[in-house]
């Protein structure tokens, strides 16, 4: 493996790398990898064996690297490994049939340079791994493992689960593309404005759960809002003309942009209005900004770009105060009309009692209640109960808050948030 290396002494530019090398490397693989894919995909139209053949180029590229130094044409180094191993999963895979095109596979993968593609496959990835025959947790699933580039293992501690089992989903998943018939080509007209709205709301689940984890010691998982949101800058570029997706990105820019305030020194939950602003990231604040006044008003809003006006309402207000709440309280319910959803009308509850006083806040979240039953559901109940012990408490009644900050606390699982609610109840 050492020929493929610039340098007589076998280390690449750099030479061996150290820690910062290391990390050097991970992201150049990462970067790489959707590259990769989609070159042996489109050569073999096989993505089941093409994503188990780029991953094992990349654990050999990571121990070939960190020693002896990135090559000097890196893409190609990995194209040639996987190229070799895709020859050996094929071959395994057809023994019994031996078809004819081995031999020119074989022939293929033993050049000993193969020319980078020209062709940028991120958004066909993506799409691809979005196919609807797949169930969104697969979706999610087979995209950070295919084009985020995280191992089996790192995605199943994201999802909670074992990585047995989430290798057995992702397995499935390959699958069940092959079944479908799934081909390695864009999809166009009406096939591809759903399967792009599916890769937004993978990511958009992704960053979510990475910004509030479902459960876990720690309030927020920063390898999957990173991952989310370098794929997101994937698609703006694959697609720069989606001004939804320039609203997907401009959002996680603006709420990425809280993280450092977000908790106080000893890792607890410092809400919204409570948050010392200085600490926000003003350069995050300015490129999502940019991106959301640069696709505002091109044409009808879609959600994520009302998401995305919301967050840079909150990152142009010098204060909570001096936070324009009635117009944040419109978008609200601007959103509320497009994609109504329980999350969105609680989201409205909160603006407009911020807006019009705690009073009207209640007596909007119990209409809520009584028309969509926010209160009833398992997936909406413990928020339902966070924001009416908020605003309970706002008007007034110190006893019955503490007592609905507690139901809340002990509806989630999430370490942070429980110790946040519970001491709220505590009167703190």
């Amino acid at each position: 493996m050492n020929d493929v290396f610039e340098g007589a002494d076998g280390a690449g530019p750099g030479g061996a790398a150290g820690a910062g090398g290391v990390r050097e490397v991970e992201r150049l693989l990462r970067t790489e990898a959707p590259h990769v894919l989609g070159a042996l995909t489109r050569r073999f139209g096989r993505f089941d064996i093409a994503e188990d053949a780029v991953q094992e180029a990349l654990l050999a590229a990571h121990a070939a690297w960190t020693a002896e130094g990135v090559p000097a044409q890196p893409r190609g180094w990995l194209i040639r490994v996987g190229y070799r191993r895709m020859v050996d999963l094929l071959r395994s895979e057809q023994a019994r049939q031996r078809r004819e095109r081995d031999v020119s596979l074989a022939e293929l993968a033993s050049r000993t340079s193969e020319p980078a593609p020209a062709t940028d496959d991120s958004l066909t990835l993506l799409l691809l791994c979005c196919h609807p025959e797949l169930a969104p947790a697969s979706q999610i699933a087979l995209t950070l493992r295919a084009v985020g580039g995280l191992t089996t293992a790192e995605i199943a501690h994201a999802h909670g689960t074992s990585e047995a089992t989430m290798g057995t989903r992702i397995s499935r998943a390959k699958q069940r593309l092959a079944r479908a018939g799934a081909r390695f080509t864009p999809p166009t007209g009406a096939d591809r404005e759903s399967r792009m709205a599916a890769v937004m709301r993978v990511l958009y689940l992704v960053f979510n759960e990475g910004y509030t984890a479902t459960a876990g010691p720690t309030l927020t998982r920063l390898d999957l809002t990173s991952e989310a949101i370098r794929l997101a800058r994937m698609l703006h570029a694959a697609a720069p003309e989606d001004a939804e997706a320039s609203g997907l990105l401009a959002l996680m820019l603006l709420i990425e942009s809280r993280r450092a305030a977000r908790t106080g020194a000893d890792g607890g939950l410092v809400p919204l209005d409570e948050q010392d602003r200085r600490r926000w990231n003003r350069d995050l604040i300015r490129e999502g900004t940019a991106l959301i006044d640069g696709v505002w008003g091109r044409r009808a809003a879609g959600p994520y770009q009302l998401q995305a006006a919301i967050a840079a309402l909150h990152a142009a207000a010098p204060s909570s105060e001096r936070t324009d709440w009635p117009q944040i309280a419109m978008l609200y319910l601007w959103w509320e009309r497009l994609a109504p959803s329980a999350p969105v009308r609680l989201s409205r509850v909160v603006a407009v009692a911020q807006a019009f006083g705690p009073v009207r806040g209640l007596t909007l979240l119990d209409d809520l209640n009584r028309r969509h039953g926010l209160d009833r559901h398992t997936l909406t109940r413990q928020r339902e109960r966070a924001v009416r012990a908020h605003l309970t408490h706002l008007s007034g009644d110190a006893a019955r808050a503490a007592t609905l900050y507690r139901e809340a606390a002990d509806l989630t699982d999430n370490e942070v948030e429980r110790r946040y609610l519970l001491g709220k109840a505590d009167g703190g």
